[in-house]
């Protein structure tokens, strides 16, 4: 796979640069729902991109190295960060 067509898979399904493996997921079943020819007559054409772009975009996915180090989490988690850094502080209700 190249960065061409990742950004090509991400762009059928209407994603950001960031997204999680569930909003793919979901999207996807959005898309088939609307598209599947069975399904009011969609266009055959259009089904086999979306799937070509969801095997992209899982294929990403499953290969991708996720960080368990804890300025990773603090990146995902803010709200974290925030409990972390003031949790102490007495104007805040800390100790």
């Amino acid at each position: 796979m190249t960065f061409k067509e990742l950004c090509l898979a991400r762009e059928v399904f209407g994603l950001s640069e960031r997204a999680t493996l569930k909003e793919v997921k979901t999207r996807h079943r959005e898309l088939v729902k609307l598209h599947h020819p069975d399904a009011g007559g969609g266009d055959p054409a259009q089904i086999r991109r979306i799937n070509t772009a969801y095997q992209v975009l899982t294929d990403y996915l499953t290969q991708y190295s996720f960080s368990f180090s804890e300025a990773e989490f603090y990146e995902q988690n803010p709200e974290e960060r925030l409990r972390r850094q003031f949790m102490d502080e007495s104007l805040w209700g800390g100790r």
